[in-house]
């Protein structure tokens, strides 16, 4: 793995940090929390001009063609910007299962659209009090005629009032199926639930919902399958917006350390306090490297089996850390509202715990390690 940057990788990252250092301020991510849409329109008409939305569709359906690479550089500078987009949503895991397993009118109906940021889709995955595996999966799709009914109940489905459709994962007859479903469709309820890194998250309720046969991604009882091998690519870039947000919030305390004064020197001359940057610097820098070497082995073809989730395990971890001794170094004003630490802390933590958290990404891990 070549861990120089090319002359276009490192354009499209100077691109993507001066976009969110206009578009994604941390007034603007403040303004966003709890905010019932969840993103400024501002920054996803940006993120869409420049190409960033499309950039992992193929350019066959109106994407830029980027490797995972390229998307792991623009996941960094998103980390660092807190940036309050759909992006992660839409672009990398509704548009990575229809690529996967849609078909082909599926594919040109949706993935340009998405591209150019005209529609936004998002998965319905979790379910109340069930896990992260294949057996959490319980809302019913029952057939009826040449379609089908669901029924039940999702959580944390990001973005759900913006959507077009809901990427819906539903057990039938023949296994796990994923269903495109028009969240205005009679028989679907929406709710705002107050999550812990503040982002636009619903509960949604399915009665009686009809789905057309037309509307089933990929072959019957296919959906958890695909459903792993996109997790398994979306997760890599989610490790690479951890490591983004632990490296802005070390750079921000880094500052703040050389600036408090405490018994006539700063605060980063303590040794004890210094160590403790030392340690997060030599973490975030590590796990910037294991990304790094996961998107590249997906780009090159390779298994990302165990790649993935350790990217994951430990990218997340390094930010939840990393913004734990930041705080220390702060002192009390980090947990204060006025002050942006507690921004970086919160969504450290919510990261860690959604889209595989740290127990299923260890048995991920121990079953690859194990299989060989």
């Amino acid at each position: 793995m070549d861990l120089d940057l090319t002359e276009e990788q490192q354009m499209v990252i100077d691109m993507t940090r001066g976009m969110l250092a206009e578009h994604s301020t941390t007034a603007i991510v403040r303004d966003m929390e709890d905010d019932p849409k969840g993103y400024p329109d501002a920054l996803w008409k940006q993120m869409s001009e420049l190409g960033l939305n499309g950039l992992l569709i193929p350019e066959a359906y109106g994407g830029g063609g980027q490797t995972l690479l390229e998307g792991a550089f623009v996941y960094e500078e998103i980390g660092r910007a807190m940036a309050p987009t759909p992006h992660f949503v839409s672009c990398v895991m509704s548009a990575g299962v229809l690529l996967e397993a849609g078909s082909e009118d599926q594919k040109k109906a949706w993935l340009g659209r998405i591209a150019n940021g005209d529609a936004i889709l998002t998965p319905a995955w979790l379910e109340p009090e069930r896990g992260f595996g294949e057996a959490g999966i319980a809302l019913k799709a029952t057939a009826d005629g040449d379609g089908f009914k669901l029924n039940g109940r999702k959580r944390l489905v990001a973005y759900a009032s913006s959507a077009e459709r809901l990427v819906v994962l539903a057990r039938s007859n023949a296994g796990v199926d994923l269903f495109l479903v028009d969240p205005r469709a009679k028989g679907v309820q929406m709710k705002q639930l107050l999550a812990q890194g503040r982002e636009a998250q619903y509960q949604v309720d399915f009665a009686d919902v009809k789905v057309a046969a037309a509307d089933r991604i990929g072959a019957p009882g296919s959906g958890w399958k695909t459903w792993n091998t996109v997790m398994l690519q979306g997760i890599i870039l989610l490790a690479a917006s951890a490591v983004g947000g632990a490296a802005r919030c070390l750079e921000e305390t880094v500052v703040y350390a050389n600036q408090r004064v405490q018994f006539d020197k700063p605060l980063g001359a303590f040794q004890a306090l210094a160590h403790y940057m030392a340690d997060a610097s030599t973490r975030i820098d590590g796990g910037r490297v294991l990304v790094h070497e996961a998107a590249w082995n997906h780009a090159q073809g390779r298994s990302i089996a165990r790649f993935g989730p350790m990217a994951k395990l430990f990218c997340c971890e390094t930010y939840r850390e990393t913004t734990r001794v930041c705080a220390q170094i702060w002192g009390g004003v980090a947990f204060t509202i006025e002050y942006d630490q507690q921004m970086f802390f919160r969504r450290a933590k919510a990261l860690q715990l959604s889209w595989w958290d740290g127990p299923y990404l260890e048995e991920l891990i121990a079953k690859d390690v194990l299989d060989q």
